[in-house]
């Protein structure tokens, strides 16, 4: 089941690939087959939730076989609690990017579709595998689809910033290389679960091992001061493909700092968690900082994101339950919340072709649906109560304020955390009174039309679980309570962390 998940949009860009050139009248083929395959791969995902076994800490739908059986490497996919969400996610938000694109993009139109379905796979690659090898391939594996997403059909910097998007996390990502070789070779297997149990193998090294992959997943995240190519790919990306960037392939990093970094190695993880929370913190009130004085409405939810991201960090290495859960959960909420601005802001800019404040004003008077939708999805990154960024930052400064792991003064961290919630606020409101408040005095605005149903559509899909999370989240905990569990018990029994 899991391999089918993952490679069925494979099958969708092959079958693309397998069309006759394109002519413009087939275009409208190409999309709609696009746009069934994500559907369709996102409908197997919830076959996964059917199947899914919450009461089990473990891995489940298991599929394993021998690989290269000289060097211990297998084909090996599981699911557990850390990534039933980040699954359900990627497929809900690729389904939705795919869609959103479908007046966005009129050029070489099959090869862009193609392009979205093969990172489809390669994120849920990366959240499925169990063997460092095959793991280590779809985290490369996103790169491609991803560079030529910005490089072709991006803005007018788009080669610039697609290359110092491809060149930041390749390079990141060398140094977890040579961490997966040496454990490897070590334990003479690249299977997560043999590793986690055979890690006494490299316990006089795992502080260097921890870094490898740190930095690796800092990119990635980004946490402050690896954050910089993280503004120039968001504006420059077409809208689908910083839908995805904010939606999925940022979580990329936080789940990995989940998967990887904490099981193991659990005493690297308790002596840097201090440092680590530090740089969140500096992320949280820097994105925001940052984001106030911007004029490009992109630019600004791109910033955002680290800011918002910092939270999901300082969750992580207070190494709590509470922390854990709210930080995976916030990953869903950011990739919510994010996502749609993103969409939100790709609406205004194909029919205006700006996205600089300056050119707005008053849209309340000529788009009052798509200005009251874009209220509560301003409201949600804000974290509202009743909405889902506020069941998620506050879980995580719930799990930050009983840290153990962050010492005595654990509410310090917390409390310099909180500052980010107010400064959202400050930056996200202003964003809204400039575009959406004020008298409509220029012309281009009066004649601007509201949301269609295609667009309306994507955006109550997006509102369904903005909503939900934020009313009823204890479905979504109850998920990950298992595998939370048992990853902090693991953590402690290693003498890691003494906790009661």
């Amino acid at each position: 089941m899991l391999t089918l998940v993952t490679f069925f949009p494979v099958l969708g860009a092959i079958i693309l690939l397998s069309l006759k050139a394109i002519k413009k009248e087939s275009d409208l083929l190409v999309k709609q087959l696009a746009v069934g395959f994500s559907a369709v791969t996102f409908v197997l995902s919830l076959g996964l939730l059917f199947q899914f076994d919450k009461s089990l800490g473990g891995l489940q739908l298991v599929d394993k076989a021998d690989w290269i059986p000289s060097w211990n490497i297998s084909y090996y996919l599981g699911i557990d609690g850390l990534s039933i969400l980040m699954v359900l996610l990627t497929t809900f938000i690729s389904m939705l990017a795919i869609l959103s694109s479908w007046s966005a993009i009129k050029e070489q139109v099959k090869q862009y579709y193609v392009f979205m379905l093969l990172l489809e796979a390669g994120m849920l690659g990366v959240f499925l595998a169990q063997d460092l090898f095959l793991f280590y391939i779809f985290w490369e594996f996103t790169l491609i689809p991803m560079y030529f997403l910005i490089g072709i059909w991006g803005g007018q910097e788009r080669i610039y910033a697609s290359i110092k998007f491809f060149l930041y996390t390749m390079a990141g990502s060398l140094l977890m290389l040579l961490a997966i070789l040496y454990m490897g070779i070590t334990n003479e297997t690249f299977s997560l679960p043999a590793l986690i149990a055979g890690r006494s193998a490299f316990a006089d090294v795992q502080n260097w091992l921890f870094v490898g992959f740190a930095i690796a997943f800092a990119i990635k995240v980004p946490i402050f001061p690896f954050h910089s190519w993280l503004p120039d790919a968001h504006t420059q990306a077409p809208t689908a493909g910083s839908i995805i960037l904010a939606g999925v392939l940022l979580k990329m990093g936080t789940y990995g700092f989940l998967r990887f970094n904490l099981p193991l190695f659990p005493e690297a993880s308790v002596h840097y968690a201090p440092t680590i929370a530090v740089l969140a913190i500096i992320g949280i009130i820097y994105g925001a900082i940052v984001s106030f004085p911007q004029k490009d409405v992109k630019k600004l939810v791109a910033y955002s994101s680290i800011s918002h991201l910092g939270f999901v960090m300082l969750g992580i290495f207070s190494l709590t339950e509470a922390g854990l859960q709210g930080a995976i959960l916030q990953g869903v909420n950011h990739g919510l919340s994010t996502g749609a601005l993103f969409f939100l802001v790709g609406v205004i800019y194909e029919q205006r072709h700006t996205r600089m404040m300056s050119d707005f004003g008053g849209l309340w008077k000529a788009m009052p649906i798509f200005a009251v939708l874009s209220l509560i999805v301003t409201l949600s990154s804000m974290g509202l109560p009743g909405l889902n960024g506020f069941v998620g930052e506050f879980t995580i400064l719930l799990g930050s304020m009983g840290s153990h792991a962050l010492g005595d003064h654990a509410w310090i961290y917390t409390a310099f955390a909180t500052t980010g919630v107010i400064l959202a606020a400050v930056y996200l409101l202003w964003m809204y009174q400039n575009v959406f408040m004020g008298p409509l005095d220029k012309e281009e605005n009066k004649k601007l039309r509201d949301m269609n149903g295609r667009e309306l559509t994507i955006m109550l899909a997006f509102l369904l679980f903005i909503f939900w999370i934020g009313i009823a989240p204890a479905a979504y905990f109850a998920l990950m309570d298992s595998t939370v569990a048992k990853m902090v018990a693991d953590i402690v029994s290693a003498g890691a962390l003494a906790m009661p």
